[in-house]
């Protein structure tokens, strides 16, 4: 069992252990008075798989449990299922001395975060990622949010989660491509702050050695989180390959391309575009393509550059006539720099 606290203007506990959904109800006591009830939120994918076990863990504790689950996928995450989450909310009159519990992937838990931020103006809330990409990345540091046409995550909240559970064990049901998706987050981090975390994805079978690259993850976000909670700064490195990434994701309707697919490619878009401004090492971008191709990850895509250019205008990095771009100095050292939009164009010339 790895276990790590996130000291933010709420500190909480991050728990990497195989089997510890059966453990939810005994950690959730720690935190919440007896007969606290709870909404447990899913996807129809995952709660047929785990629900019944987190559910029959926080009754076995004490709790009162009803639980929610939405269609699986991207699309699901608008205003509209909010407003189901809050409905729930409110038949089973939950307060602030209740709270509910996130337990699946990306979607889920930004989704449930952010009716926790909002339903009474804040309660608690669980998270419980299931997905890679969860529980390296979206499950800690408190951002919630939902998709509008016009853009994915545009709104949101940073709400602190009490409680991070993150089970090892739930990734052996994860589909390869999905398991492929959590990846590019991972080399996303070895590219932004360590050369030798991008050395072991790429060198090492890390399938043998899960927990440990969860750990490493986790723990570069903690840290990073802990210096700028709010995003104002350094935090925004953690949107290498998103500025492109996110663009693309809209252009497809959230469908076509994953969410890791989508920053996959982003990355590399970006890692050009800072060879070509003399900023990034030669040979940067290769060594991304050549880890990205290890787990399947698309590294190029044919969408028009002015397509993705136009799309990139809702991008929650841009500030006036400005936008905060992530590059690499090389692997293992990432920088944001702020240029005019109207430069854009004149940088992505090289991905004609």
């Amino acid at each position: 069992m790895k276990e790590l606290t996130v000291n933010t203007s709420k500190s909480y506990k991050i728990q990497i252990e195989r089997g510890c959904l059966g453990k939810t109800g005994k950690l959730a006591e720690r935190l919440f008075k007896p007969g606290a009830k709870a909404v447990l939120v899913s996807d129809s994918n995952v709660l047929p798989l785990y629900g019944e076990r987190v559910k029959q863990s926080l009754e076995a504790a004490g709790f009162s449990v009803h639980t929610f689950a939405f269609p699986a996928g991207e699309e699901s995450k608008q205003l509209s299922c909010i407003a189901q989450i809050y409905s729930e909310c409110a038949k089973h009159r939950l307060t602030r001395s209740d709270f509910l519990v996130a337990l699946g992937g990306g979607v889920t838990g930004d989704m449930t975060g952010f009716a926790a931020a909002t339903y009474l103006r804040g309660i608690p809330f669980i998270q419980i990622p299931t997905s890679l990409l969860a529980q390296i990345d979206s499950s800690v540091g408190g951002k919630t949010a939902v998709d509008l046409p016009q853009g994915k995550n545009l709104v949101g909240a940073f709400h602190q989660p009490c409680l991070v559970l993150i089970d090892p064990d739930t990734l052996e049901t994860l589909p390869q491509r999905f398991l492929s998706d959590g990846m590019a987050e991972a080399i996303k981090y070895g590219c932004i702050k360590s050369r030798e975390l991008f050395d072991m994805i790429y060198k090492e079978d890390i399938r043998q050695n899960m927990e440990e690259l969860i750990y490493r993850c986790v723990d570069i976000k903690r840290e990073i989180v802990q210096r700028d909670e709010f995003d104002t700064g350094e935090r925004m490195l953690l949107n290498f390959g998103h500025t492109f990434g996110h663009a693309l994701e809209k252009l497809y309707g959230f469908s076509k391309l994953s969410h890791g697919e989508a920053v996959g490619i982003g990355m590399v878009m970006m890692a050009k575009c800072g060879e070509s401004m003399g900023i990034t090492k030669p040979g940067t971008t290769n060594e991304i393509i050549a880890a990205l191709r290890k787990f399947q990850l698309p590294t190029s895509d044919p969408m028009p550059i002015d397509q993705i250019l136009s799309a990139t205008a809702f991008d929650k990095k841009n500030s006036g006539g400005m936008i905060g771009l992530i590059l690499l100095k090389q692997i293992g050292e990432g920088f944001v720099d702020q240029i005019y939009r109207d430069r854009l164009a004149e940088l992505t010339e090289v991905l004609q």
